[in-house]
């Protein structure tokens, strides 16, 4: 008698099928079917690899007859085939259970947070040096969220083994708990420690009597708690023979020190580490808004395979994989649409404020949100190579290039802390030599050092830069660095290439005139896209496309023949069709009749491009075609002198009529066509030695030698544009103008925001100098305003992440 009692989830059912290998005692057997996902845990992190170690370790084991993987709804079932003569279905189970816990407890999957990961290859050094490790199965590193992703043999290797190799690579797993919590918070904490002992010692020598030596105890721990890090770094830096303002700060403390005047000394190093701490955590706030940047991609893709739904994560699908993507959800991967049509989201890459309707063969984007429609994707990137993974990358390595103001403003301080060093031993030496008290000189001394310790000056620059290109990203506008930050600041002039920019870079039916007139428009645009369906050039394709997006239904056309640069005649329902220009109708003999040749010339006078359609022994009507101008276009010219450029023009490679039609629509007031690309590049280089500072806006392909010769070089429409991602200074990750005055009002801020942290710092800093010198100030509040003056630069920078244009 045959036993077929199975098991799956919490139920019992019947559904296992038979093992496609021969069995024992087929007559005899028991099946039982449990999900795999609840005997393995992990599951989700390994399908494959952990599945066929289950099926392994059951099958080696000698009360089961066989074990098999069936997929069925999206889960892994396993099937066990027993004896049940010999063994139960409850213990059939165990074994079952024993064996999934055998295999989680071995084989581990591990995700660590990784440090010092500062370039993108990084990641490609870990992934090889980890992976190499004998027990490690498989190693994956994401630049993006600064994670190693490793699944491992624990009897061949442990977790401080692994930490152990991440920082034999020269990175490091930061701690977890409770210790990763101090790593991140240590500096506020002994900061805040540092004044609670200078509390506790000024008011026990002031109002409780304490002791000198108690006193002193507490005012000593103040000095080890607030200047700890500062003395590290100022023995780094004299290692380095660098001079730093940790240097100038340690020298004032210990100087205060060694006078006896613990309290001001504690203060300082006090009020300096909580700066510090301060200034991290406000310019931690801009860094994590470009982090967030990679949390907008999920971390796991629904896949289709074999007609089933597999839960993967993304750093497992691979090109050419299939991806579900539900109503609402974000896309975890880059791709294009193979299925469904949907609004999609897309301002977390491009920018774009309106949703973007996306429909069969349509690219979408990793961290774009989903309308209302469910969509197939077909997988074009792997996920480190996405475009959000790529933008993160290159705003990240934006942000460690200096700018041209901080560049200057640290070779400023190479010299400068050395001479405030010099100025104020001259303090020490020289006014005791005429008669001041030594402590006076002093103690006038250390308050200089402190007044003109530069920190509000060597943070300014830096905290407005780091802000602005955070901004700029959060607005689907990637800047390669300072540099072009500051130079869309200082912008000038800018030239536009007119197709693909200006315009859409697709030709569009604009209009279809009948002859005669009031004839049917449908019938004439349905006759000539099924003639016209048979070719491949850019009119033809536009004809089609517009009878689709009419619903118009195409005739059948036979005896196709296309003459080359002229038309395309054919054979419709046993009746001649010609589609082609003028030129080639007046070539064979065949005049149009007068009111279509008016119509005609008025169409090529407004720019457009118009081609005659002829049915049998007439003419049925033309269509005209035009490279439309972008909707936004004529408002993002205009925003753009409104800011104050001097000069915008637009640079074409069209004749004269289309290129003055293209400029009239635009607002554009100056614009040159017949352009070659050697002539493009000639009229960039006389901008630049007219206006100075000037932006080329182009596709970041065809306009390479111009953008690259422009000040600033701007490819718009480059999601997913390997090319402009790559060569652009900035690249407008939209196709939407309107991002553009976004950009340049941004560098203008970012501009005026340098400025007056300058400003700030050399206003506080020639002040402070001089009412210390004097007398005038003490160094407690030298201290207070010094520390101010570097905590209000750090946040004037940082108000640019809520710039709005």
């Amino acid at each position: 008698m045959s036993t077929s009692l199975n098991y799956s989830g919490g139920g019992w059912n019947t559904s296992c099928m038979a093992n496609p290998t021969s069995l024992n005692n087929p007559a005899v057997e028991g099946k039982l079917q449990l999900d795999a996902s609840s005997l393995i845990p992990e599951l989700s992190q390994c399908q494959g690899p952990c599945l066929e170690r289950l099926e392994a370790a059951l099958n080696g084991n000698g009360k089961v007859q066989s074990a098999h993987i069936k997929h069925e709804q999206g889960s892994a079932l396993l099937c066990l085939h027993y004896d049940p003569a010999q063994v139960s279905v409850e213990q059939a189970r165990r074994i079952a259970a024993r064996a999934g816990s055998k295999i989680s407890s071995r084989y581990r999957h591990e995700v660590y947070p990784v440090d010092g990961m500062d370039c993108s290859d990084c990641a490609l050094v870990l992934e090889h040096g980890i992976g190499r490790v004998e027990g490690i199965f498989s190693a994956s590193v994401s630049y993006a969220d600064q994670m190693l992703r490793v699944e491992y043999d624990s009897r061949q290797i442990s977790r401080p083994a692994i930490r152990q190799r991440v920082k034999n690579l020269g990175y490091r797993v930061p701690p977890s708990g409770i210790l990763r919590w101090y790593n991140e918070n240590h500096m506020l904490l002994l900061s805040l420690l540092s004044g609670l002992a200078l509390l506790i010692g000024w008011l026990g020598e002031t109002f409780f009597g304490f002791p000198n030596g108690l006193s002193l105890g507490f005012y000593l721990a103040a000095y080890l708690l607030g200047g700890w890090h500062t003395a590290i770094h100022t023995a780094r830096d004299i290692r380095q023979r660098r001079f730093d303002v940790d240097m100038l700060m340690l020298v004032a403390a210990l100087g205060a020190a060694a006078i006896g005047e613990y309290p001001e000394g504690a203060l300082l190093l006090f009020l300096f580490s909580l700066g510090h701490a301060l200034e991290e955590r406000a310019l931690e706030r801009a860094r994590r808004s470009i982090r967030a940047l990679g949390d907008l991609a999920p971390r796991y893709a629904m896949l289709r395979r074999d007609g089933l739904e597999i839960l993967q994560p993304v750093d497992r699908v691979a090109i050419g994989d299939i991806v579900l993507v539900r109503p609402g959800e974000r896309f975890p991967v880059d791709g294009r649409v193979l299925s469904g049509s949907s609004a999609v989201d897309q301002s977390p890459v491009t920018g774009e404020s309106v949703p973007v309707d996306k429909t069969l063969g349509d690219d979408v984007y990793a961290g774009s949100v989903n309308g209302e429609g469910a969509l197939d994707v077909q997988t074009t990137r792997l996920a480190r190579d996405s475009t959000l993974s790529r933008v993160m990358r290159m705003v990240e390595q934006a942000q460690a290039q200096q700018s041209p103001t901080q560049q200057l403003t640290e070779r400023f301080m190479a010299w400068y802390v050395p001479a405030v060093l010099l100025i104020a031993l001259s303090i020490i030496v020289i006014p005791p030599l005429i008669g001041v008290p030594f402590a006076t000189s002093f103690i006038r001394a250390m308050t200089l050092l402190v007044a003109a310790s530069p920190c509000a000056l060597a943070l300014g620059t830096p905290s407005a830069v780091l802000a602005g290109t955070a901004r700029a990203a959060r607005g689907g506008v990637l800047v390669k660095g300072g540099l072009h930050l500051e130079n869309l600041g200082r912008l000038q002039a800018a030239a536009f290439d007119k197709t693909g920019t200006l315009t859409s870079g697709q030709l569009t039916v604009t209009d279809v005139i009948t002859h005669p007139a009031g004839s049917d428009d449908d019938e004439l645009l349905s006759l000539a896209a099924g003639v016209e369906s048979r070719s491949v050039h850019p009119l033809a394709q536009a004809v089609v496309r517009a009878a689709d997006e009419r619903g118009l239904s195409l005739p059948a056309a036979v005896d196709v023949q296309a003459v080359s640069g002229r038309g395309i005649r054919a054979t419709v329902a046993g009746i001649p069709v010609w589609v082609g220009s003028r030129g080639w109708f007046e070539q064979q003999g065949i005049e149009p009749p007068q009111p279509l040749m008016e119509e005609m010339e008025k169409l090529e006078a407004a720019g457009k491009t118009a081609v005659l359609v002829r049915k049998g022994d007439s003419f049925a009507g033309l269509i005209a075609l035009a490279d439309i101008v972008r909707p936004e276009a004529r408002q993002a010219i205009a925003d753009l002198l409104g800011m104050g450029l001097q000069k915008i023009v637009m640079l074409s490679g069209d004749n004269e009529r289309t290129a003055a039609h293209i400029a009239a629509q635009t607002g554009l007031p100056d614009y040159r066509a017949g352009l070659l690309p050697e002539d493009k590049l000639t009229a960039i280089q006389e901008l630049v030695e007219q206006y100075q500072v000037v932006a080329m806006v182009g596709d970041g392909v065809n306009d390479a030698p111009a953008l690259a010769n422009a000040t600033v070089g701007i490819a718009m429409g480059s999601a997913g544009s390997d090319a402009a991602l790559e060569t652009a200074d900035v690249a407008l990750m939209s196709s939407n103008l309107e991002v553009l005055p976004f950009a340049v009002g941004l560098g203008r801020a970012t501009l005026s925001t340098i400025r007056q942290n300058l400003a700030i710092a050399i206003g506080v800093i020639l002040a402070l100098s001089a009412a210390s010198v004097l007398g005038w100030a003490g160094i407690g509040l030298a201290i207070l305003l010094h520390e101010g003056s570097t905590l209000l630069v750090v946040l004037n920078g940082l108000r640019l992440l809520g710039y709005r244009q």
